[in-house]
């Protein structure tokens, strides 16, 4: 009797055992589920932030370390061979090749980076402006032509009647030794659209000469930069203007003193926008009717006025060694 009661009470403390065992078991596992899928869920947020970057670190050392990012960082090109410059950049350029310029006008690089640098942006923007407001102005801002040899036919032009636009830009080229392709394209304006307007008046400055028959001799450059600066406005074509004479001879600056800017200063006010012309479409046109409708009057020829003037000259060194 005394070992079955020992055995039921051992066996009821062993139930009883059990029976918290398996409460502590499952409050246990209830209890790191519940935990567990917290922190889990907790987990995936931040790594979904990490893979996203969007989890950011305030390092408290940050303060102390030094920015490596450089203090002056060029733009992006705008165009294929465009180069961004820092206004003192472009203010030194502008002063070396003001300089240089007027001590070697025959070196093309400093009247190229002359003109570029002066061509500011309100002056560029004013010449949009013309090109917009007419209608062929506007296609050639559509469409985009350049004058080079490859898109000229030059054998085309020397085939052509000698009353015509065509045949005189040849015949004025090859008569002065230049070609198209001397242009070198546009690389510090910053705009697209308003380099390109910059490059089609520099490689339309050769159909200007032709028009008017004025040679690239310097009182022929003058002249012609006069008339395109009170045409288009170009500010490097005003200042060769006023400070190229300086370097002229007394009859040289006598001739564009009272020939030759009186010519330049009506025909540059009083005709039409040079920028407008579709050179290309118009080669076949008479020039003479072109002159006409532009509102352009031939200059006298300044090669047969220098073939006078010497002439002259030697007539009376002749004279004075006779004596």
């Amino acid at each position: 009797m005394m070992i079955t009661r020992a055995t039921r009470g051992s066996s009821s403390l062993l139930a009883s055992t059990a029976r918290t065992q398996s409460r502590t078991f499952v409050l246990t596992t209830l209890a790191t589920t519940l935990f567990g899928s917290v922190l889990w869920s907790k987990n995936n947020v931040l790594a979904s932030k990490m893979e996203n970057n969007e989890l950011h670190y305030d390092d408290p050392n940050k303060k102390f370390q030094i920015d490596k990012k450089p203090a002056f960082q060029r733009p992006e090109p705008e165009y294929p061979g465009h180069v961004p410059l820092y206004n003192y950049e472009k203010l030194l350029m502008f002063l070396g090749s003001s300089i240089g310029s007027f001590f070697h006008p025959e070196r093309n690089e400093f009247i190229v980076a002359l003109g570029e640098s002066t061509a500011i942006t309100p002056v560029l923007k004013r010449l949009q402006k013309t090109m917009l407001s007419d209608k062929t102005g506007r296609q050639i801002l559509r469409e985009r032509p350049r004058i080079t040899s490859s898109s000229l036919d030059l054998d085309y032009l020397r085939s052509l009647p000698d009353n015509t636009i065509g045949k005189q830009y040849i015949v004025w080229l090859d008569r002065e030794g230049v070609s198209p392709d001397t242009r070198v394209p546009v690389r510090y304006i910053d705009n697209e659209e308003l380099a390109y307007i910059f490059q089609r008046y520099r490689e339309c400055h050769d159909f200007y000469h032709a028009i008017t028959g004025l040679p690239i001799i310097i009182e022929g450059e003058i002249s012609v930069k006069v008339l395109e600066y009170l045409n288009i406005g170009i500010p490097m074509s005003g200042l060769g203007a006023l400070f190229a004479p300086l370097r002229l001879k007394t009859s040289q600056r006598k001739r564009l003193r009272e020939i030759y800017y009186p010519w330049a200063l009506q025909n540059g006010l009083f005709s039409k926008p040079l920028i407008n012309v579709y050179w290309e479409k118009i080669l076949e046109k008479d020039i003479n009717e072109f002159r006409k409708e532009m509102g352009i009057e031939p200059p006298p020829d300044l090669r047969n006025m220098r073939k006078e003037y010497f002439a002259v000259k030697r007539k009376e060194k002749e004279m004075k060694q006779k004596k």
